[in-house]
């Protein structure tokens, strides 16, 4: 069984006991999140949602946050004696899919 859920603007494929990073959220390790906007759930029949499947959720379980490695953007025109170096680490919070009901 898995489902497609909507986090932050972007889109996760989760199954019971996944760990995945997503965008900082407000919440304490040990603490359960309940997402309630779930756009697919596939449980041997694929259940498309209009944009969210009625009464689907997934239950998430904070594990820790922490900062990703940093990412480098880095513009340069030839000739033009300009360039631009900038840095940028993503803050995350890590769970846990506890659970998913459809």
């Amino acid at each position: 069984m898995y489902a497609i859920i909507k986090n932050g603007g972007k889109q996760y494929k989760v199954q019971e006991g996944d760990y995945l990073n997503v965008d900082r959220l407000d919440a304490q390790p040990k603490e359960k999140i309940v997402v309630t906007e779930v756009l697919a759930v596939n449980n041997g029949e694929l259940t498309v949602g209009a944009p969210f499947v009625n009464g689907a959720t997934v239950e998430l379980e904070v594990v820790t946050e922490g900062k990703d490695k940093k990412v480098i953007t880095f513009k340069k025109r030839r000739r033009k004696d300009s360039k631009v170096k900038r840095g940028f680490r993503r803050q995350y919070t890590r769970v846990k899919v506890v659970s998913i009901k459809a």
